[in-house]
């Protein structure tokens, strides 16, 4: 239930239910009170305010408000309801030119913030737009893309935050030393980074273990090993060595599709060779995206260097057997290693990777729930508590905010969830909770009639 009240010490009190704040004490209050976009009270201080409306829960938990740390939002707006892993037949799958002209383009994004918004998602990562793909097939990754969304923008038409990082080569294929350093010099646009921030670069290491097409140390079943993407007038490896250090010396977050272990060790090995101390801060953690044959040394260093890992356990259920077409039996037992990534307490985010399989995250976190019930791990309330901040607090945290978004404190922004039932209660899956409503800056942007 919804009402106006004249008063006006807040403009949005939430009551009346649980309110999983995740603060650093995990604590769980009853009502919260919003000014000006901005969290001010808690519990009893914000009941004791008159607002302009107030929000009953009746029962219902709120949550901060789900961030997909991996989600390609123009492609996944362009191919609604096609995902590569659903219910489409191949013969009926979207191909060549999705969107041509800037009203197609702009459909493509209002869509994709409408479906996200269904789905309690108040920020994601769109990981790679940029003047690699003018030329791509689809026509959702390329620079007219980017001007879409600085459109948008400064329109003020979001409903998500968006943090974007910039692709100087195509996706899911090569890039050149050359046309990175020339994409790395170019200005980055003027943004509030608030619902648009533009953080750093994308860079594809390799490709997927079961194309065969991750770098491996030990050999595929064909004795293959796969091989990097990066080229130039150097030798490959020297030329992703290059990349890093570019986009790192000039204080960019740098996020690598590396699904092999060798290819995440080329990127520990620069991460390591940074020194702190000279070091341009960065703008956010850098980090592995997939990280399939990630080894346990590999995941204790990175939680050394403090980098982290952006990471999809629906593809993994998705691909196992495909991928054991291909990698001996031990080596496939240890692949998409997110029990120990979250056991290590390296920064670890969940990811849908959408329009690939759904962005509906319950799924995602079911599905994780999963991998760790393989791994012989209790999931318990404290472990669904992880998985929770890990689409939340976690997501944050690899954007560069946790400061302001994240968690339910005075002081951080007004994005929330609001679930019919506690996702931290293991009776049920996270995919039978029910989204009742999604808050942004304050400002209702879905509510289930």
């Amino acid at each position: 239930m919804t009402h106006g009240i004249h008063g006006h010490d807040a403009d949005l009190i939430i009551r009346g239910g649980r309110i999983h704040t995740l603060d650093p004490s995990d604590s769980v209050t009853h009502a919260l009170a919003v000014r000006g976009g901005r969290i001010t009270a808690l519990g009893d201080d914000a009941e004791a305010l008159s607002a302009r409306e107030t929000i009953e829960l009746d029962g219902r938990t709120a949550v901060p408000g789900i961030n997909d740390a991996h989600l390609h939002a123009a492609w996944l707006g362009a191919r609604w309801p096609h995902l590569f892993f659903g219910d489409t037949p191949p013969e009926q799958q979207p191909a060549g030119r999705l969107v041509s002209t800037p009203d197609e383009r702009r459909a493509a994004l209002r869509g994709a913030w409408s479906l996200l918004a269904e789905l309690g998602i108040t920020s994601y990562t769109e990981p790679g737009i940029g003047p690699g793909e003018d030329d791509g097939e689809t026509g959702c990754f390329g620079t007219t893309m980017l001007d879409t969304y600085l459109d948008l923008h400064r329109e003020r038409m979001q409903t998500s935050r968006v943090t974007l990082l910039r692709l100087f080569g195509t996706i899911d294929g090569e890039s050149t030393l050359d046309d990175f350093e020339r994409g790395i010099r170019s200005s980055v646009p003027t943004t509030d980074p608030r619902w648009l921030a533009i953080t750093g670069v994308k860079i594809f290491a390799d490709g997927i273990p079961p194309m065969a097409t991750a770098w491996v140390q030990d050999p595929y079943l064909d004795g293959s090993h796969g091989e990097l993407l990066t080229r130039g007038a150097v030798e490959p490896v020297e030329a992703f060595r290059r990349m890093v250090r570019l986009a790192a010396g000039r204080g960019l977050q740098v996020a690598v599709h590396a699904t092999g272990d060798r290819s995440i060790s080329e990127f520990l090995a620069v991460l390591e060779s940074l020194d702190p101390a000279t070091a341009t801060p960065a703008t956010g953690p850098h980090y592995v995206v997939h990280g399939d044959l990630a080894t346990g040394e590999q995941i204790a260093r990175m939680r050394r260097v403090g980098a982290g890992f952006a990471v999809q356990p629906l593809i993994a259920g998705h691909t196992h057997e495909w991928a054991g077409a291909q990698l001996p039996a031990e080596r496939l037992a240890r692949a998409w290693p997110v029990a120990d990534m979250l056991a290590s307490g390296v920064l670890t985010t969940i990811t849908s990777d959408a329009p690939i399989v759904t962005p509906d995250w319950r799924t995602s976190l079911d599905a994780t729930v999963d991998l760790l019930r393989d791994a012989e791990q209790v999931v318990d309330r404290g472990l669904r508590r992880i998985l929770l901040r890990s689409v939340t607090l976690d997501a944050a945290r690899q954007d560069g905010a946790e400061t302001w978004k994240g968690s339910l404190e005075p002081g951080k922004v007004a994005d929330l969830t609001v679930l019919d039932e506690d996702p931290v209660d293991p009776a049920r899956a996270f995919s039978s909770i029910g989204v009742a409503r999604t808050v942004v800056d304050g400002r209702t942007v879905f509510r289930r009639d």
